[in-house]
């Protein structure tokens, strides 16, 4: 069990978490909510020991095991994919040694009563559960490949050095290592963020399957009400806890603002009474005492605190543009490769003035090397590509933020980047993505993700720009923040292209779907809700799991009747492996739980056993699993 006890971080005058305590049980899958800077990362930071708490403390088990996946990782690049991977197995190593350590170490004391005693005990049963769950090195390639493969990795890129990934796929690869780790505890921060939608399918449903607990921050909305159950929002250096997924955690917490607004209002009301009697009766000799002891009363009040932070938005206005011509940009025969990488060919694309155009599909489709070819970040390969008359692109990136000088101040990064005539107005400017006072004069090193994107979304309304080119614009954006750039960019007089995986995000915000895929476009004359109603699925998730489907059963024969009853003969065979193993491993636990077991000679022997018989019945599970699929 995981426990945050009276933690307290303060930034200066900022107390960004005040005393704050939670608890977190096995196999608890827990949602961290809150805006953007509220310090829902800095909470993981503390669990996970990167950031040491100014007061208050992290307590968890012996043998207690974290992994951290946090949105700005380092990772090795000497190796491929899949050896890089499997560096998760070296604790195996690490594993077995200290299991040798304990057993040398109990082979010599007597204390069985004392609590280090049972301290050692636990981290024993903790460490061989571990060893039982991750295997031996045997298995390690097989287990590996999965993942990868779950996470997208196609088994031809596996051998393809780190060196040569993008930011996004070498993430992929930090989350594959983490989750082969088999740790009792994952802190996940904005995991999907670099996901395509099929990846996103196979995650949500590990998530789901994890044995361990998980403390996760996501803008998806979909991902945290499939998987969590419990939602920890950040509010003002406090925690509220909530016994809910997300979408029910927000009606909750309006019921909560609701009884606050209330009870706010009586205790306002009570405070201003006694504020009266209080100035009346210091105004009398024989009353003074009774005045003081009021006051004492009303100071020792615990008071109630409404805040305006899921209130107050970001403020943004697109500048009015220059009107440009009629045709903005006209693509004929376009295609890029690189070297015998296709990535798309033979792209023809219209773009009238005023249209809102979505661009979707699965990542490494090309949607974002469209994007770069018409700001012209890089050139085609071939085909034509012409801007219309008098037109001014504005580019958002992705990666945006990554661009911003690290050392420089939110004014220093405004300035540089503003035309003369704006220099007046960038404080303004500032303000309204929330960024007031003295919050200008920070450096951009410490800025949150979502500040910094925030930050790079300020810069673009510094030049009137008639043709906005925006790749994932809301990665890192908290819901509310979402929303409002959701209707400036309706309120925008120019036209859009947006390159977007967000659904709800895209929904009622453009007229027009391109969908990427295969190397090809294909154009839908609708918003993202026409085109989910032409391909007659729900979701993008379902888009891309029922192609994955598709091509799976074209790609493989059919059963003919002998497979199919050898087929269930084997599964019928391994689910009997799979009960008798079970029941060994039930009546070897009993034997364990035993509190004279540790005194018997074989003791160790039954570790091993146990550690075998697990190991056995995770290979038996797995090939049941295998010929279930088959059939």
């Amino acid at each position: 069990m995981l426990n945050v006890l009276d933690v307290n971080i303060q930034y200066g005058d900022r107390i960004l978490l005040n005393n704050v305590s939670f608890t977190a049980k096995p196999n608890e899958k827990i949602g961290l909510a809150g805006r953007n800077g509220a310090g829902k990362s800095t909470i993981l930071k503390v669990i996970a020991g990167v950031v040491t708490p100014d007061k208050g403390k992290i307590t968890y088990p012996n043998g207690y095991t974290i992994g951290y996946l946090h949105q700005d990782i380092t990772i090795a690049e000497d190796k491929t994919v899949i050896k890089e991977t499997l560096t998760a197995f070296d604790q195996l190593n690490a594993i077995e040694d200290r299991l040798e350590e304990i057993n040398v170490a109990l082979e010599t004391r007597t204390d069985y009563e004392s609590d280090s005693y049972m301290d050692i005990l636990e981290e024993m049963a903790t460490l061989n559960d571990h060893l039982s769950h991750m295997g031996d090195m045997s298995q390690a390639q097989a287990k590996s490949e999965r993942i990868l493969k779950g996470l997208g990795f196609k088994h031809s890129e596996m051998d393809k050095p780190v060196a040569e990934l993008s930011g996004g796929w070498k993430m992929r690869v930090e989350m594959a290592k983490i989750l082969l780790s088999e740790v009792d505890l994952l802190l996940l921060d904005e995991p999907t963020n670099h996901l395509d939608i099929e990846s996103i399918v196979w995650f949500e449903n590990y998530l789901k399957n994890y044995a361990g607990t998980l403390i996760l921050i996501s803008h998806d909305v979909r991902l945290l009400d499939n998987v969590t159950t419990r939602t920890v929002e950040v509010e003002q250096g406090k925690l509220y806890d909530y016994k809910a997924n997300y979408t029910n955690y927000l009606l909750q917490r309006a019921e909560r603002r609701v009884l606050l607004q209330s009870a706010y209002t009586n205790q306002q009301k009570t405070i201003k009474e006694k504020e009266k009697l209080i100035e009346r009766f210091r105004a009398k000799a024989s009353k003074a005492k009774l005045a003081q002891s009021m006051m004492k009363q009303l100071n020792r009040m615990d008071k109630i605190e409404l805040d305006d932070a899921n209130i107050k938005g970001m403020r943004i206005k697109f500048p009015t543009p220059p009107r440009s011509g009629d045709d903005v940009l006209e693509i004929r025969q376009l295609s890029k490769s690189y070297g015998d990488l296709v990535v798309f060919q033979g792209a023809d694309l219209s773009v009238k003035r005023g249209e809102r155009i979505a661009f979707v599909g699965q990542n490494g489709q090309g949607k974002t090397t469209l994007a770069k070819v018409i700001v012209n970040e890089i050139a085609a390969t071939s085909g034509d590509l012409k801007l219309g008359h008098n037109v001014e692109i504005g580019y958002f990136a992705q990666d945006q933020d990554k661009n911003l000088t690290q050392e420089n101040t939110l004014l220093k990064t405004m300035e540089n980047a503003s035309p003369p005539e704006m220099r007046t107005k960038l404080r303004n400017i500032l303000g309204g993505f929330l960024f007031s006072g003295d919050d200008v004069e920070k450096k951009v090193m410490v800025l949150s993700g979502g500040e910094r994107m925030r930050l790079a979304l300020a810069l673009l309304l510094l030049r009137p720009m008639n043709f906005l080119v925006m790749d994932e614009p809301t990665n890192h954006l908290d819901m509310t923040s979402k929303q409002i750039l959701k209707q400036a960019l309706k309120d925008y007089e120019g036209t859009l292209i947006v390159v977007s995986h967000d659904r709800d995000f895209l929904d009622g915000l453009t007229d027009r779907t391109i969908e990427f895929r295969d190397g090809h476009l294909k154009e839908y004359l609708g918003d993202i809700n026409y085109f989910l109603e032409k391909r007659a699925v729900d979701d993008f998730r379902s888009i891309e799991h029922r192609s994955k489907v598709a091509k799976k059963e074209k790609e493989k024969p059919k059963l003919n009747p002998n497979e199919a009853h050898q087929l269930k003969k084997e599964v019928q065979k391994f689910e009997s492996k799979i009960e008798k193993l079970e029941l060994k491993i039930k009546d070897v636990e009993a034997e364990m739980a035993e509190p004279s077991f540790y005194d018997c000679a074989d003791s160790k022997e039954t570790i091993i056993k146990h550690g075998e018989l697990k190991a056995q019945l995770q290979e038996v599970m797995e090939l049941w699993e295998e010929s279930l699929a088959k059939l």
